[in-house]
């Protein structure tokens, strides 16, 4: 399918990164499944061969790359495995808030690291009572001198074991409106008072460390602010649209890959003499679901050259965010389906992909929450 924003530098790109995974990370996957924990090895890596933070600016040690070539990243890890998923969350999500926010000083000590795979960063917005609705945040910052004290608690933080940086979204002015009190706080790994608790067991995306992190009079240098004081929801709004992009990407790979597997694979089960892909049903079910995948890329790819054009998309990236993984989620459970009693065992990948797809339409804000999005930019719904 053509894309307007792709090169064919970025498809030799692709083509290159595509080797290197099929060395450096299929045959391995199955092990960092069962020890829930893709290893630091593997992204220093990555960070070798310059697939970490490809549009950080050379002058951090970057390759000022554009867009499309973070998206061949994260489709190919996606290719692989859900449980990479941290990988793009570091690239994607998180560094381009030091890009965005942090000075210079902040910057040339922090990115670089980023780029080697020596640091890994993690995101902490999620507690345990505030989810979706950010401003109930209740982690509290309080200046003291040189430092703000930190206590409070955060949960599900995808890369929460092995980060070294953790941007922590803080409450600064308790007496504050909800929304105006909340600042970007750069936690390090060795911060006194900051403590991870278990690596939680999730259904799918094993792979993907998962954590809770403890602040317990937290003391973080104040040169450790990201952006101004108060400014926080305001800077989370602004990269969301990026993060959302980045889960509607990985969805629609995701969809795709199964569609491939389940036709390769009705292809060759036979049933009553023959294959089962000759079967109408088998065969309108999975027209029906390559229809949707189709619609699905045409979407994505048209968000991804907007967004490379600096369009404004916050409805329709909200738009693509629900759809893509609610149509991911619905060719999971047709393919399963398609695999008779094979898709329920481990060994076929059908299996893991029905457990990993689950969880897009909770992160990244949950799908009720994109569709209020769009209906609050269409003059609907309550305010």
């Amino acid at each position: 399918m053509s894309r307007a924003y792709w090169t064919a530098e970025h498809e030799r790109f692709r083509d290159v990164l595509r080797a290197f995974l099929d060395r450096e990370a299929r045959p391995y996957y199955d092990t960092w499944e069962a020890e829930r924990e893709v290893p630091r090895s593997f992204w220093q890596r990555l960070g070798k061969q310059g697939y970490l933070c490809p549009e950080v600016p050379p002058e951090y040690g970057g390759a000022g790359a554009d867009f499309g070539y973070a998206v061949a990243i994260i489709e190919e890890l996606e290719r692989v495995g859900s449980g990479l998923a941290g990988i793009s969350l570091h690239n994607d999500i998180v560094v381009p808030y030091l890009l965005a926010y942090g000075t210079e000083e902040q910057k040339r000590r922090w990115l670089p690291g980023c780029v080697t795979g020596e640091t890994i960063t993690a995101v902490a917005m999620t507690e345990p009572g505030a989810g979706s609705d950010l401003a109930g945040i209740r982690t509290v910052a309080r200046r003291a001198g040189e430092h703000y004290v930190v206590n409070g608690q955060k949960t599900f933080i995808t890369n929460g074991i092995l980060a070294d940086l953790v941007v922590v979204v803080v409450r600064t002015d308790p007496d504050a409106e909800p929304h105006r009190g909340l600042s970007l706080l750069v936690v390090e790994r060795d911060t006194p008072g900051f403590t991870r608790g278990r690596k939680l067991r999730k259904i799918g995306q094993h792979s993907q460390d998962t954590a809770e992190l403890f602040f317990s009079d937290a003391r973080v240098p104040v040169g450790n602010l990201l952006g101004r004081e108060g400014q926080g929801f305001r800077y989370l709004m602004e990269r969301l649209v990026q993060e959302r992009l980045v889960v509607a990407i990985g969805a629609q790979v995701a969809a795709e890959v199964m569609l491939e597997d389940t036709l390769a694979y009705v292809k060759t089960r036979t049933a009553f003499g023959r294959p089962i892909g000759a079967f109408q049903h088998v065969a309108f079910t999975l027209a029906e679901v390559a229809t949707e995948v189709r619609l699905g890329r045409t979407f994505v790819d048209d968000l991804i050259g907007r967004y490379m054009a600096g369009d404004d998309l916050v409805t329709e990236v909200s738009m693509a965010k629900w759809w893509v993984t609610d149509m991911a989620k619905r060719v999971a459970s047709r393919c399963l389906q398609l695999h008779g009693g094979y898709g329920y065992m481990e060994e076929f990948p059908i299996a893991r992909r029905y457990r990993d797809v689950a969880v897009t339409s909770i992160y990244a804000g949950t799908n009720e929450i994109m569709k209020t999005i769009i209906a609050r930019r269409m003059g609907l719904g309550e305010r």
